[in-house]
């Protein structure tokens, strides 16, 4: 089986992510497309296993198989938590309604770390290119801001919401360079001190409900298992030789 027909027949939920997701699009934003795929269980059943992700076949499009997005969701990437919480989806089947039920299950006191371990790196990166062009990049300025933002008011309120809201005006006077590099890292600074306060009164677990999400992994794999066209797929390709697809 290609990936491409993964993505194109056993995606269990699909999402646009990025400026659009987050309320900060302008007339020029990409539309950034994230998704979540079932690999059908029998593709398990032989050497070469399926693929964990699949870039494309849409520009701008990124999917995982389901249990290597829940296997990231649980360590608390920044990515994957806010692509389970995006307002703009796009397709939702039963299990995909059931993965977004489970979105509370994954998530705990460690997004502190992958959080501000996330934005640590980009502003590096930011100062980094500040001493070889002279300026930083405004827009990466911006998503720092967002991500700290996001990751302060998730601690605060157990409740991760990635929309800007009212800050968008703020954010994009950022993007556009209208806010002083000063006055943007003094945000930063104060943003990250705010973060490090909400962790010591987060009504957040301390670590994320395993078991609840791998009682959810379990059922949908066996459901898999025993969808009978799914079964006689893998077995006929096995008689003509092993030679399933390339997943």
């Amino acid at each position: 089986m290609q990936p491409e027909t993964l993505v194109r027949d056993h995606t269990v939920y699909a999402c646009v992510m990025g400026s659009r997701a987050f309320g900060l699009a302008t007339d020029t934003s990409d539309t950034d497309r994230r998704g979540v795929f079932l690999a059908p269980t029998p593709l398990f059943w032989r050497f070469q296993k399926p693929p964990t992700h699949v870039e494309g076949p849409g520009e701008e499009q990124f999917s995982w198989e389901l249990e290597r997005f829940c296997e990231l969701a649980l360590r608390g990437n920044p990515n994957i938590l806010e692509c389970l919480h995006s307002p703009l989806v796009e397709h939702l089947d039963d299990t995909g309604r059931e993965l977004l039920s489970l979105r509370e299950a994954f998530l705990s006191r460690r997004a502190h770390d992958t959080f501000t371990g996330y934005a640590l790196g980009q502003r590096r990166k930011l100062e980094a290119g500040i001493r070889a062009t002279g300026a930083p990049r405004w827009k990466h300025a911006m998503h720092l801001l967002r991500l700290l933002m996001s990751a302060r008011d998730l601690l605060r309120t157990g409740e991760l919401r990635i929309d800007v809201g009212d800050r968008r005006e703020a954010l994009l006077a950022v993007k556009r360079g209208e806010v002083p590099w000063a006055e943007v890292e003094a945000w930063m600074a104060r943003l990250g001190t705010e973060t490090e306060q909400a962790l010591h009164r987060s009504p957040l677990p301390p670590e994320p409900d395993h078991a609840r999400v791998a009682g959810f992994l379990f059922r949908v794999r066996r459901d898999s298992a025993l969808q009978t066209d799914a079964y006689h797929e893998v077995v006929q390709g096995v008689v003509r030789g092993g030679r399933v697809g390339q997943g």
